[in-house]
């Protein structure tokens, strides 16, 4: 394992660099939180960049987004575009001014070079290296060639790139921070300048990393084959490089690698609709990459910081298995106090529209009275809209069609309305009360098992057939609507179909 360290002076200081080009990438959490723990620990300073360069994939709500999800997970930047700092601007799009000197030095001191090449004629060269079976790469037409004498030649565009001049000895090997010696593969003649002036990726990130005195670049593993590519621009500029460290890649079940077009998971902000907890989802990431000195599977960020160690990183790509976070979880979950967790839902339900974006103190003492009815049974605030949601659905509710087909049936019409007289004769509206009403009435005048006694009640006042407990979810939901579910329930009955 390579020692990390750095010569730069100064302090430690990390970034993240995301694309605002749709929803926010999981991946950028993951890579936050090691850059946020790495920095925390030692004292350094974690900077947020956006790469906006990529302008045909601009989504203008994206960067929005990136900071609210960061945010919401408590993954807080000291450097950024909403906050400035020293190195400011902190997107690209407002550094163009910054990158075109090196551009020019590369140029005259032959590291780079004009290329002229249409698109078609980069196509038709790569189709033609496929059949021959030879390595794809450019084939370097226009090198030390003139505009004009390039001109004379087929497949010429009016708008150049600038490509790189990659030497024949160039190194292909370098020292990760995390795996140590790690090679790649002999990079191309990359296009560092784009033919709209705008620089690739691979300039821009290496000279705004050292205008802002990054000196630890963490990453995902699928840019170990550009790394050889960015450590000649750093030579070539007489910059001291940083040390890099390539993170293991998240994965789908079949290894692949975490996208939004192949899992859902891979939005950061699905997390945020499924009710998942930030504390948990923070535990999860951790785990994903780490493993905390004792063993244990559940620690908070400061836990992880204060142990955080790169040799404890596995290189392993780790699998993103959502059975185990939403173990991880429900363990958050139950470890809220009443009163947080309350928050949280209620939270939550304003977000899906169960109730209104300002609920009212009533609506919210509601679910605070829920709470221990669900505490246990839940393990993602989601389950919430399906075990409450009927407390607060008057106009709306409906009793779910597959529950009445399956319960609404046979003698449901004679419980639904013992159930309809005992409840209606109680002057006093409490668990203790209404349990013994129902029980009296349905298992010992009608000689029923609780099964058949109570599920029909349950799908009446609830429309489903999984609840809260019954008897305490009948008294948050009032004498009144009680009765008129009940009613209503009665109109539901079908006379044949399955019992029970």
């Amino acid at each position: 394992m390579a020692e990390v360290g750095s010569g730069h002076t100064g302090g430690v200081r990390v970034r993240v660099a995301p694309s605002p080009t749709g929803d926010p990438h999981v991946g950028t959490a993951y890579m936050s939180l090691f850059n946020l723990a790495f920095a925390r620990q030692q004292g350094g300073d974690f900077i947020l960049r956006v790469e906006d360069t990529d302008r045909a994939r601009y989504v203008p709500d994206s960067e929005r987004q990136i900071f609210q999800t960061l945010r919401w997970l408590g993954l807080d930047w000291d450097e950024g575009p909403d906050k400035g700092g020293p190195f400011a601007p902190y997107r690209q799009s407002e550094r163009s001014d910054t990158y075109r000197p090196y551009v020019e030095q590369l140029l005259a001191e032959g590291h780079a070079y004009h290329c002229w090449c249409s698109p078609e004629r980069l196509k038709q060269m790569r189709e033609e290296q496929q059949k021959a079976k030879r390595p794809t790469g450019y084939d370097r037409l226009c090198y030390g060639k003139t505009r004009e004498e390039r001109a004379q030649l087929p497949g010429f565009s009016e708008n150049p790139v600038v490509r790189m001049l990659i030497p024949d000895d160039v190194a292909l090997s370098f020292i990760d921070g995390i795996r140590g010696e790690v090679g790649a593969p002999r990079p191309d003649d990359q296009v560092i300048v784009k033919a709209d002036g705008l620089p690739t990726y691979h300039l821009a990130n290496v000279v705004d990393d050292h205008a802002m005195g990054i000196t630890h670049v963490v990453r995902g593993e699928e840019w170990i084959s550009s790394t050889p590519k960015h450590l000649l621009l750093y030579d070539w500029l007489g910059w001291e490089r940083p040390v890099f460290l390539h993170m293991p890649l998240l994965r789908n079940t079949d290894k692949s690698k975490i996208s939004k077009r192949k899992n859902p998971a891979a939005r950061l902000l699905w997390f945020q609709e499924q009710g998942y907890l930030p504390e948990a989802l923070v535990n999860f990431l951790g785990l994903m990459g780490y493993s905390m000195p004792d063993g244990r599977e559940i620690f908070s960020f400061d836990d992880m910081v204060a142990s955080f160690d790169w040799a404890r990183v596995n290189t392993v790509g780790p699998v993103f298995d959502l059975d185990k976070l939403a173990w991880l979880n429900g363990h958050y979950v139950r470890e809220l106090s009443p009163v947080e967790l309350a928050s949280r839902i209620t939270d939550h339900l304003s977000r899906t529209g169960v109730l209104p974006p300002e609920p009212t103190q009533e609506q919210r003492d509601v679910v605070t009275s829920a709470v221990p009815l669900v505490q246990e049974r839940m393990a993602v605030l989601s389950e919430a809209e399906g075990m409450l949601g009927f407390l607060f659905a008057d106009e709306t509710f409906a009793i779910d069609p597959a529950a009445a087909a399956a319960v609404l049936t046979g003698n449901a019409r004679e419980v639904l309305t013992s159930a309809l007289h005992a409840l209606d004769a109680l002057e006093t509206w409490t668990t203790p009360v209404i349990e013994d009403a129902l029980r009296g009435a349905l298992i010992e005048e009608l000689g029923l098992k609780p099964k058949h006694a109570f599920g029909p009640v349950r799908v009446a006042v609830t429309g489903r057939r999984v609840s809260p407990p019954l008897f305490e979810s009948i008294e948050l939901l009032g004498r009144e609507r009680t009765l008129h579910r009940l009613r209503a329930g009665l109109d539901a009955v079908t006379d044949e179909g399955e019992k029970g």
